[in-house]
């Protein structure tokens, strides 16, 4: 077994927990892409297992901080099922689940999401893709199912030295498939779409957009980076009258009608436009248009905190706009799925946007990823997705 040894003092992190090493805080040692090291203080005390990168910023991420642990098949077999029975504790109202998220799973690097009888998996770090094989047979064995689609074809595999890979790891058939999400139906393409095909964090955020357009009964709904129309739908199943929904990709918004269909609704209640956000929400302004209730989820603008004073100026833009969009009265559903954004810098951006547009707003609440997408007590980056329910208040209040 080969030892990593950490510079002194670089091992405080380790012992708080948190399973990353950065290169800096090495000392000496190294190893082959993947292989499990045994990670040691300044002073050759145990701190943990994990899987070395050699090309990664992260060099090491860590399997177990368990002396007696072994990293071997039986080892891939007890997380697994730890990250399985914590699913069947959380009662999703959906068969489309987030069976495994990563670090905060004990199983750095890994995604794995179940999409009715089919797993699709992302393997985007060295220590999961050397285990590849282990992994695959240990999902389908705890899964009792048969089909499995790698969708490892994520820009982070490069900072891991690793080639882009997608494609059949067991079993075949259609990339199309359709889940159950709450009361809706909705469509996707595990080969084709965004991630392993579908954003399943925002399934408990779409179901309380639905409720809460029906409980203060809004009828014009504005949704901005509407991708395949998960949160147009729930504005339709809420009862809005007229829902405009907008996005850049071609595809996504044809799916997006596809899903309008699939679930009943009148299509005259929906409209599609393939369109830059930003523009549009300037051109709606110009045009006196108003919302009773707008959505706007937009990318990633910042993967890491290099990139945070950017995607602020684009956040503050959009949620600018689209708060002078609102009715008095009015509500917005704001989203950052930027890892380099905290959640109290989205709030003051969010706060910043409404000084300048000159409006005065509350608060209703927090929002983040469904709970199907943990994170930590230890691992606080697992925390991507917030969001912030803002309402636009009377003027005059």
């Amino acid at each position: 077994m080969k030892t990593i040894r950490l510079k002194d003092g670089k091992e405080r992190a380790l012992l708080r927990g948190h399973p990353w090493v950065f290169d800096g805080a090495i000392q000496r040692g190294g190893a082959d892409s993947g292989e499990t090291v045994r990670v040691e203080a300044a002073d050759g005390r145990f701190l943990a297992w994990a899987a070395f990168s050699p090309t990664s910023r992260i060099r090491l991420r860590v399997w177990s901080f368990d002396a007696a642990e072994r990293i071997d098949a039986g080892f891939f077999a007890r997380r697994v099922g730890l990250a399985l029975q914590y699913r069947a504790l959380l009662g999703v109202a959906s068969d489309g689940v987030r069976l495994i998220h990563g670090e905060s799973d004990g199983l750095p690097g890994l995604i794995v999401d179940r999409y009715g009888d089919t797993l699709v998996a992302q393997f985007t770090a060295c220590g999961v893709e050397r285990w590849k094989g282990v992994i695959v047979d240990t999902l389908l064995a705890a899964t009792g199912l048969a089909r499995l689609y790698e969708r490892s074809d994520a820009s982070v595999r490069t900072l891991e030295g690793l080639p882009q890979a997608c494609g059949w790891l067991h079993g075949d058939g259609p990339t199309e498939l359709t889940i159950r999400e709450h009361d809706w139906r909705l469509t996707l393409d595990i080969a084709q779409g965004h991630k392993t095909g579908f954003y399943l964090d925002q399934r408990d955020s779409r179901h309380l957009f639905a409720a809460h357009v029906r409980q203060r009964g809004a009828q014009r709904v504005l949704n901005c980076y509407c991708y395949t129309g998960g949160f147009t739908v729930a504005a339709l199943a809420g009862g809005a009258a007229a829902v405009t929904s907008i996005d850049s990709s071609g595809p996504a918004l044809e799916r997006a009608r596809a899903n309008v269909t699939l679930n009943g609704f009148d299509a005259g209640r929906a409209k599609f436009l393939d369109a830059d956000v930003n523009a549009s929400l300037r051109s709606f302004l110009d045009e006196g248009r108003r919302f009773d209730a707008i959505v706007l989820d937009p990318p990633k603008f910042a993967p890491t905190a290099a990139h945070a004073e950017r995607a602020a100026r684009a956040y503050k833009d959009i949620n600018r706009l689209a708060l002078q969009l609102l009715e008095p009265g009015g509500s917005l559903f704001t989203y950052s799925c930027s890892g380099g954004i905290s959640a109290d810098l989205f709030h003051k951006i969010v706060a910043a946007a409404g000084i300048d547009a000159g409006v005065q707003a509350g608060i209703l609440a927090r929002l983040q990823g469904a709970p199907d997408h943990p994170w930590t007590l230890h691992f606080p980056e697992g925390e991507y997705l917030k969001g912030l329910i803002v309402l636009k208040k009377p003027a005059g209040a």
